[in-house]
């Protein structure tokens, strides 16, 4: 395929998420980096973690997105009390034919919302995980594959919070981004009261997209060119996440626990893929990659007691990491 059928392509179906953020500009109020992420997490494929504390519009913004593409939605709220069984599903015992049927859980959807995710013990949150990573569902003896697009968008409070639970590291790097969800400006504010404190019913959304077009913007998005300097910027970026001295990288001794693992190498690359994509580019900068940077490796880099004690965070880390390491 040459550059100007990709041009051509790219400039096809980024009008449909331009279409989308406006649909969903009608329910939400700013927000933009927040719906960006989840944008990147669609075309992609990869599973969004969104933290912040309540009311800052997590849900609706899952919600809306859902609305807006023509495609399956749930919503599992999730609770101290829950089983994995609420999750996936279970065996039905039928007492007249002595026979088990099966009866799908929630996690039977293209999107799913995992709201309030570290409010369930752990061994809820790790039903999850073989539909998080194989897109597929065991129910006893029998294996269900997931329809695409498939993608979990949860939110969860942070843990500092009462009556929460930390996800499993294992869950955790499962997620390709996780988005700290900040207080809006005030002038958002205004608008939100504005809008929502009339008693006025919220705006039904329009259906501006279908998740055939999403899975054709997938495809799109794979096309889109790297050159072999910032594929080599990525990996830098990931492995001085490990070992920041033996790269070069001064201050940050003791400071890390455990780096990246491969995985944040290839959901790198993929963001900034569909960075690049939503930016109307059909090749990827250094900029792609910074901008996603902190998104991807913030979960998957665990700071030691020393490093938390002097009130750093994994932010801290990858900011400095981010200024250090060379550009191509």
């Amino acid at each position: 395929m040459t550059t100007k059928q990709i041009d051509e392509q790219i400039a096809r179906y980024s009008q449909v998420c331009t279409s989308l953020v406006s649909e969903v500009g009608r329910a939400l109020v700013g927000q933009e980096m927040m719906v960006s992420r989840l944008l990147i997490g669609l075309l992609t494929g990869g599973h969004v973690l969104l933290e912040g504390v309540p009311g800052l519009a997590k849900t609706l913004a899952v919600r809306s997105l859902a609305q807006a593409i023509q495609t399956g939605f749930s919503r599992i709220q999730f609770t101290p009390d829950m089983l994995p069984a609420d999750v996936i599903g279970t065996e039905v015992f039928n007492p007249k034919e002595a026979t088990y049927s099966v009866k799908r859980g929630p996690v039977f959807s293209n999107l799913v919302l995992a709201d309030e995710i570290n409010r369930a013990p752990a061994k809820v949150q790790a039903a999850l995980l073989e539909a998080m990573q194989e897109r597929q569902v065991t129910i006893g003896n029998q294996t269900f594959a997931l329809v695409e697009p498939f993608l979990v968008l949860a939110t969860q409070n942070p843990i500092e919070q009462e009556g929460t639970y930390p996800l499993p590291e294992a869950q955790v790097d499962r997620f390709m981004l996780k988005i700290l969800v900040g207080y809006p400006t005030r002038d958002e504010e205004r608008k939100i009261v504005d809008r929502m404190g009339g008693g006025r019913p919220p705006a039904t959304l329009q259906h501006v997209s279908t998740p055939e077009q999403i899975l054709e913007a997938r495809e799109v998005v794979e096309k889109i060119w790297a050159d072999e300097k910032v594929r080599d910027y990525v990996v830098d970026l990931v492995r001085t996440t490990r070992s920041p001295s033996q790269c070069g990288i001064s201050g940050l001794e003791g400071m890390i626990e455990t780096g990246a693992s491969p995985r944040a190498s290839i959901y790198l690359m993929k963001g900034a893929r569909a960075h690049a994509f939503l930016q109307g580019r059909s090749y990827v900068t250094p900029h792609d990659v910074k901008v996603i940077a902190p998104d991807i490796l913030r979960h998957r880099v665990v700071l030691t007691y020393e490093a938390e004690a002097e009130g750093k965070t994994a932010d801290d880390i990858i900011r400095k990491i981010l200024d250090n390491v060379p550009v191509p």
